[in-house]
């Protein structure tokens, strides 16, 4: 099967190729990772203004969305360029808020898309089983926080600190030395964090992570919550593979003209076979990775019932490819690779986050395997 866009979405890409070189992007990274967000704010900016954010949302609360397709165009120009700040996220709690109003609860998607949709709110998002840490979240207007579990659970894991004594409802069971079954699973729940803790680093300077604190509850059915939760993290992965596949054709680019450059025993790097087997097996992989991508961009358009299992094989792909991309552009650019000064390194860093971001390329290869399965 061969997926070729149209001739609008390859004028929208190069119009965000276009607008994102004029815009000095690694300049703005560089900055994020700072934590000066206005250079990165300016840029979202500019993305709301060219409809980016509005893909994901539907017509209702001011998008033209969702266009699994368009957004698969954008962010893999996003992940060409670095561009640094909670994008994947943003689009995510787009998707579990439009589920959400499909459910029969339209509150919370009248509050925050059209503000999304203009570039007004930035958000983020953590979901079961992703960990305690929200992405990015000093800079956005909302986190929103979905946990399974009691009460006392549910405001736990929406951000109290448990001390660092690990204690989760799967460790209890022991008690008074016998081995009690399980509790029955309780309906998840979406919270709107109030704050969150300190600021940590990650892999990609430019994504920064902390724990959401306790907020308000967003009093919703939990089979509604549960299923805009799942819609959510499918978008989400969705979204990391296609930035993944920019991400990785931005190493390819750049390491492609720098071995072109430089020379070594009179001729240029790339002149020698085994650089020219390394670039082309990355190139491969990337060729192999896209229609990946755009296959699962239209599952989710048609809402097939595979599209979680195309998604899935999508992220587990684009990931590992981008993550390849990155070693031969270290390898190849020799010591200047290793150098955080050097621009090389923004796209390295994002290629490493974003392998195990929302989960590791083993958990979506065993997803995908599973679901192809049913």
């Amino acid at each position: 099967m061969r997926f070729l866009l149209d001739d609008e979405q390859v004028a929208f890409g190069r119009a965000l190729d276009r607008m994102l070189t004029a815009a000095g992007t690694p300049g703005a990274v560089r900055a994020w990772a700072r934590g000066e967000h206005g250079p990165g704010l300016t840029l979202w900016r500019r993305l709301a203004e060219a409809g980016v954010f509005g893909l994901a949302v539907p017509e209702a609360y001011g998008g033209v969305g969702p266009l699994p397709v368009e957004l698969a165009v954008a962010y893999e120009r996003l992940g060409r360029h670095a561009v640094p700040g909670p994008v994947v996220e943003t689009a995510a709690v787009a998707a579990l808020l439009s589920r959400l109003a499909d459910a029969g609860e339209p509150g919370p998607a009248a509050e925050w898309l059209p503000r999304v949709c203009a570039g007004e709110a930035r958000l983020t998002l953590t979901l079961p089983g992703g960990g305690p840490y929200a992405l990015d979240a000093d800079v956005c207007d909302g986190v929103f926080v979905v946990r399974e579990g009691a009460a006392d659970e549910a405001a736990e894991g929406a951000g109290a600190d448990s001390g660092g004594t690990g204690r989760t409802p799967a460790s209890r069971p022991l008690r008074r030395g016998r081995l009690l079954p399980a509790p029955p699973p309780r309906p998840p729940r979406l919270f709107l964090a109030g704050g969150h803790g300190p600021v940590q680093g990650s892999v990609d300077p430019a994504r920064r992570l902390a724990r959401p604190v306790p907020g308000r509850e967003l009093p919703l059915p939990g089979a509604a919550v549960r299923a805009a939760a799942a819609h959510a993290a499918d978008l989400a992965a969705f979204a990391c593979a296609a930035q993944a596949l920019g991400v990785g054709r931005a190493l390819l680019e750049r390491t492609v003209a720098y071995v072109g450059a430089r020379t070594q025993f009179g001729s240029p790097v790339g002149a020698f076979q085994a650089v020219k087997h390394r670039l082309a097996d990355t190139r491969t992989g990337l060729e192999f990775a896209r229609p990946l991508v755009h296959g699962a961009a239209v599952a989710l358009a048609a809402g097939a019932p595979g599209a979680a299992a195309e998604v899935a094989a999508a992220k587990a792909t684009a990931c590992d490819v981008a993550y390849a991309a990155a070693r031969t552009a270290l390898q190849l650019h020799g010591a200047i690779g290793y150098t955080a000064e050097y621009d090389l390194s923004l796209w390295i860093g994002k290629a490493r986050a974003l392998r195990s971001a929302w989960g590791s390329p083993a958990d979506f290869r065993a997803l995908a395997l599973d679901l192809f399965r049913e």
